[in-house]
């Protein structure tokens, strides 16, 4: 019961005091006020402190008081910016959804789809908090440039997504969150015409999004 008192009193209080999101450190449109003043981010803390069942039941529960779906990505936003901070993978906020973009030449050799053995420690904190934050799915898309034929770069982007999938579930990630399928050069970000761009463009990128609600 006190714990469940001193929940509801995080989210009366965030939805009065905050107007800015506390937990990323960016300057951007108010989330907060967008996910119900950021109530349910302070009660998804609150759960995460101790176990992603308490996360979860925290963040649906002041679901009442605010956005739910909001606070609790919220608050994983926060994590994985703090664990991946330096790592070189990007971490990109668009809307209740969040994608990560691995560069390939952080992730794995020229050509290959084994993973780099320097990278392994990045996926396992990605994997801790994905493990935490359990009511998610998990959508992993290979990238590639636009150098070799179609049939090559639509196998190595396959297999390189399935690789980053692999390891995921290596590190408790259900593996019935996940999906995994190559892009190819379908999808690229910059100009494959230059050594710049086609560096770009081969990645593979990691969306987190919430999982439907039965």
């Amino acid at each position: 019961m006190r714990g469940i008192k001193l929940t509801a009193l995080a989210c009366a209080t965030a939805l009065v005091a905050c107007t800015t999101n506390p937990y990323t450190g960016e300057r951007q449109a108010s989330k907060a006020a967008t996910y119900g003043a950021g109530a349910a981010a302070v009660c998804a803390l609150f759960g995460a402190m101790d176990s992603k069942k308490k996360a979860r039941n925290a963040a649906l529960g002041c679901g009442i008081v605010g956005a739910g779906v909001g606070g609790y990505m919220d608050v994983q936003e926060a994590k994985l910016r703090e664990q991946l901070e330096g790592t070189g993978v990007r971490v990109v906020r668009e809307g209740d959804n969040i994608r990560l973009v691995m560069p390939g030449n952080i992730t794995f050799e020229t050509g290959s789809y084994n993973l780099r053995g320097d990278f392994f420690s990045v996926l396992n904190s990605v994997a801790l908090v994905l493990a935490k934050y359990a009511d998610t799915s998990l959508r992993i898309s290979g990238h590639t440039d636009n150098t070799g034929g179609r049939e090559y770069n639509q196998k190595l982007s396959t297999q390189r997504a399935q690789a980053v999938a692999d390891y995921l579930v290596g590190q408790s990630v259900d593996p019935l969150r996940i999906t995994a399928r190559g892009m190819a050069f379908d999808q690229p970000v910059a100009d494959n015409n230059t050594p710049e761009g086609r560096a770009q463009n081969r990645r593979v990128e990691l969306y987190i999004v919430p999982a439907p609600r039965a």
